[in-house]
């Protein structure tokens, strides 16, 4: 996610961030709100959500503590490799990186411990929302070399449930854009963007 100043922006979220859902008339901001509208509108198989008001808390559950922990460590390696090299011609301390992997470790230690466990999916023994919200952020550091699932078994086999649930033509023609993140350091930005993205991007990292 990001800030758009643009003027169409503006109009579909008025947050001025995306992503962002136009329905319509109906206008709807933040990653997790979409999904969940999406998901009731399009009456989803019941796994996605569940009715059972007890595994529905557990997804609720996931996604309130992975704001905070994966989601807050996992993209920035994508802008430490890529995205802000890009930007402002420099490359960031190492250290910046280490820091990063490990503020991430800690939470994917917490994440095998606390929510995967010994089961299938985040939930229990079928996919859902919690795996999908998880899997897009996980998949960013794979996508500029750091390859967290290497030497964590459990996680790299709840990956490979993931991405057999979902099938894996889809799964990875939804992450391609990630996985093929480093072609961006061939392209030349535009001055006036650099300008006035950097402050932007490098406050991200804060």
């Amino acid at each position: 996610s990001g800030t758009s100043n643009s003027e169409g922006a503006g109009k579909v979220s008025l947050l001025k961030k995306v992503p962002a859902l136009k329905d319509g008339d109906f206008t709807l901001a933040e990653c997790t709100a979409i999904l969940l509208y999406l998901s009731r509108k399009y009456n989803t198989p019941d796994h996605w959500y569940p009715s059972d008001i007890q595994k529905r808390a557990r997804v609720d559950e996931y996604l309130s503590w992975h704001h905070n922990n994966i989601r807050a460590n996992a993209p920035k390696t994508m802008w430490i490799k890529v995205l802000i090299p890009l930007f402002t011609g420099q490359p960031l301390p190492s250290e910046k990186l280490q820091e990063v992997m490990e503020g991430l470790s800690t939470s994917l230690k917490q994440f095998e411990e606390r929510f995967l466990q010994d089961k299938a999916f985040i939930i229990g023994s079928e996919i859902s929302l919690a795996d999908l919200v998880a899997i897009v952020e996980l998949m960013q550091p794979v996508g500029v070399g750091c390859d967290i699932f290497e030497d964590r078994p459990r996680l790299r086999e709840w990956r490979r449930r993931v991405e057999d649930a979902v099938g894996k033509e889809l799964f990875f023609q939804a992450h391609e854009m990630i996985l093929n993140i480093k072609e961006l350091s061939n392209i030349q930005i535009d001055p006036q963007l650099k300008e006035q993205l950097t402050p932007v991007l490098m406050k991200m990292l804060k």
